[in-house]
């Protein structure tokens, strides 16, 4: 099936056999536990609901089926998701390459609870430049971890390239792939081996879930990950599962309008006086356009641009807007607007954040599916207060 097709079908084809009442939507299944005829073999595969849940396990066929993957695990949060994956792959005295632009949840994951508690050894590179990640890897390397675009700075990666470089030496190489979405970028096909998703975000859609995602082929890895999951208890509420489902059948038509929507804003952002720079994978004038076209399907609906007059111009800017929820979180049907300084990357030490490129002038843009010429109308009244 095409992507549009396996959004609204995978995971949820009727059942007419065995008493299935050929539902179109797959029910929520809310019992937290499965009764059973006979002691040695659970009724239908299922026991518990931390261990595996119908309405969850649908989500879960259909979360493989968007990202070319084999299989799926659907978790309570994005970070549970990476905990977990992190869980799987290493043990004390561990290293991993990491991109240095990262959100700064994971970043802060990775420094103050892998390295500070386990004794994880983590390096930061630029991975623009695929020759940094591969003078940062050593003999006790277990993964490389990449977003690409990034989080805030929207800055790409060659994600064949490094996992070419990656595989030399049988490390295999994780992508989160929240910006992008499963339908404009698809890792696992350009040799990634993992890929993770805050479902919080362009899967769900809608702001108003909560939710991760692990996509792989890997049999035998994912049987671990699958172990490790139920036996952490990082698992998603069958009604969250529902909501998530529910969310990826429109995914194909909301991307498409996120990404017009944020080309028209970048456009905008790049002839307006009062902005210094704007960051968009769609633009021309971005120094890796060339590698979005040819590793992405699409741009997506994220933006960041600087603003001139620095934090005291971005925070008056923000407060003044109307349309554009003053928010963290992306990838819903709102656009919603933040200083990832103050916000989303607050947990990443000023010096750290700096060295990245991360200023106190740095704005970030999760393009919605409104009206377009309403947002630009609330832009432009919002610079008027600076």
């Amino acid at each position: 099936m095409k992507f549009e097709t396996a959004a609204v079908h995978a995971g949820e084809e009727p059942v007419f056999s065995e008493g299935g009442s050929g539902d179109v939507v797959v029910p929520i299944h809310l019992a937290s536990t499965f009764a059973r005829r006979d002691v040695a073999k659970p009724t239908g595969g299922y026991e518990y609901s931390r261990s595996g849940n119908p309405t969850r396990g649908a989500l879960e066929k259909k979360l493989a089926a968007i990202e070319g993957a084999q299989y799926g695990l659907a978790f309570s949060s994005g970070l549970a998701a990476e905990t977990t994956v992190a869980l799987t792959l290493l043990k004390k005295d561990d290293h991993v390459v990491a991109f240095d632009d990262l959100y700064g949840g994971t970043r802060r994951l990775f420094n103050h609870v892998f390295q500070e508690n386990f004794g994880i050894k983590f390096s930061f590179v630029d991975a623009r430049d695929e020759e940094n990640v591969a003078s940062a890897l050593r003999k006790n390397t277990r993964f490389v971890w990449l977003e690409t675009p990034t989080n805030p700075l929207i800055r790409l990666c060659d994600i064949r390239g490094i996992a070419k470089i990656a595989h030399e030496k049988d490390i295999p190489v994780i992508v989160d792939n929240t910006f992008a979405s499963p339908y404009f970028q698809h890792p696992l096909a350009l040799e990634a081996d993992i890929v993770v998703h805050s479902t919080t975000k362009y899967i769900n859609g809608h702001s108003d879930s909560v939710g991760g995602a692990v996509m792989l082929s890997d049999g035998a890895l994912y049987q671990k990950i699958r172990y490790n999951q139920n036996a952490a208890g990082a698992i998603l509420s069958p009604f969250d599962s529902f909501l998530v489902a529910r969310g990826i059948k429109t995914l194909a038509l909301r991307m498409e309008r996120h990404q017009k929507n944020a080309l028209t804003l970048a456009r905008y952002f790049e002839d307006h006086e009062k902005v210094s720079a704007v960051y968009y994978p769609g633009l021309r004038s971005h120094p890796q356009h060339a590698l979005a076209k040819k590793q992405m399907d699409g741009f997506s609906g994220m933006i960041s641009f600087e603003i001139k007059g620095g934090k005291k111009a971005a925070l008056k800017f923000l407060s003044a807007l109307r349309i554009f929820s003053l928010a963290e979180s992306l990838g819903g049907v709102e656009s919603l607007i933040e200083h990832p300084a103050s916000m989303t990357h607050a947990s990443v030490p000023k010096a750290e954040r700096e060295k990245v490129g991360v200023k106190d002038s740095l704005v970030r843009v999760s393009a919605g599916i409104e009206n377009t010429e309403d947002l630009i109308t609330d832009l432009e009244q919002a610079f008027g207060k600076i």
